[in-house]
């Protein structure tokens, strides 16, 4: 067999400040033409949450929410020396369908069905005192709207990851993790193939989606403005399952 050719991660620099409205496919393809970057059939476009949010207004004002008892309640618990705005805690409770844990950590289930911190709420990289940033509502939505719009103008066929920044319970550190997917498939299932030693895999399912995003976001360092990263030379067959499909059913679910 030929040898593989090495995976390149590639990032995308001069991308702007992001708006709501922005046409992200366009802002995106300027940025790689300043950047001297063109777009190959089957690349993989991995994108940061933030910039999906903020082309897609998913912001909120603080100063326009009045938090529930139930969010100054959880604000209480809270330390002193770290106490949480009730009204950040009443968005938190506004885009999650379940707390799974409120202390030291608001930990909650999103209506995505992600298991994550504050719900995914952030005030980091936004702009204003008050403004806190979303999910996207439907990230799978929005990789395909962006992928689709990409391969219109460039007339290639590239995939979109949409990564987010997750704890884990059982390991310390962040790494990034596909909250949306499109072209590329979430998981590669190698059960019933062999190994090297020609040994039957029996329970090995690859993470493909969350192992593409966690290698994009080591050349995504959090003090630049690089929220768009290129992999090129992944060979993986075209797909159209959601990234939803990586979240482990409840009856799966070790922790319930």
């Amino acid at each position: 067999m030929p040898a593989p050719r090495p995976i390149e991660l590639i990032p995308i620099a001069h991308i702007p400040e992001i708006r709501p409205g922005d046409n992200l496919p366009r802002l995106i393809l300027a940025a790689a033409k300043k950047s001297k970057l063109s777009f190959q059939q089957n690349d993989i476009l991995v994108l940061a949450q933030k910039i999906i949010s903020k082309s897609e207004n998913r912001l909120t004002d603080l100063t326009t929410i009045t938090p529930s008892q139930r969010a100054t309640d959880l604000a209480s618990k809270s330390d002193n020396d770290h106490r949480k705005d009730p009204r950040l805690i009443e968005v938190i409770l506004r885009e999650s369908r379940r707390i799974v844990r409120d202390h030291p950590v608001l930990i909650v289930e999103t209506h995505h069905g992600f298991i994550c911190a504050n719900a995914g709420v952030d005030q980091s990289n936004v702009p204003g005192k008050n403004i806190v940033s979303l999910l996207p509502k439907n990230p799978d939505a929005s990789a395909k709207k962006i992928a689709q719009a990409i391969k219109k103008l460039t007339r290639k066929k590239i995939a979109v990851i949409i990564s987010d920044t997750f704890g884990r319970p059982w390991r310390l550190g962040l790494t990034n993790i596909a909250i949306g997917t499109y072209g590329v498939p979430p998981l590669q299932d190698l059960r019933g193939t062999r190994d090297q030693h020609k040994k039957p895999l029996h329970a090995t399912i690859i993470a493909v989606a969350d192992e593409l995003a966690a290698a994009a976001g080591l050349a995504m360092p959090k003090s630049a403005a690089t929220p768009a990263i290129l992999i090129r030379n992944y060979p993986f067959k075209p797909a159209t399952a959601s990234a939803t499909t990586i979240i482990r059913p409840p009856g799966l679910d070790l922790f319930r």
